[in-house]
């Protein structure tokens, strides 16, 4: 059985540039590189709950076009063969129809790294620690 293990510096470097890649995509509303870095099967839990499979979260994104800034802290991550556990702070600021809003969390991702070498988000669950939705 493989064992859960932290990343190693090349796969964190890997993982924290998509990441970096995901942050800067919302924020430009680039649906070509969300499409690019999720997964067919991802699965993205907002703060309040909302659940979108991937086609319904590109057309939330491309709709809402919310997303003003997303800064990340330290990430924890952990590697199980081809599957990164993702886990750290995370704050977005967004545009809602009441002004903008900056929401605080504990963002949780699953990634796959792909027969390509190229790391996917399967899951995305952020936990919030301040209001702001």
């Amino acid at each position: 059985m493989t064992a859960v293990r932290p990343a190693g510096a090349a796969e964190l470097a890997e993982l924290r540039a998509v990441e970096d890649r995901r942050r800067r995509a919302l924020v430009a509303v680039d649906l070509a590189e969300l499409d690019a870095l999720f997964d067919d099967a991802l699965v993205h839990i907002h703060s309040p709950g909302l659940t979108h499979d991937k086609p319904q979260l590109l057309a939330h994104v491309a709709e809402r076009r919310a997303f003003v800034d997303i800064t990340r802290g330290p990430l924890d991550v952990r590697v199980l063969g081809d599957v990164a556990l993702v886990v750290g702070t995370l704050t977005n600021r967004m545009r809602t129809p009441a002004g903008e809003v900056t929401l605080t969390g504990v963002a949780t991702q699953v990634l796959r790294r792909t027969g390509a070498g190229r790391w996917r988000f399967l899951h995305f669950q952020l936990t919030p620690t301040s209001p702001g939705q």
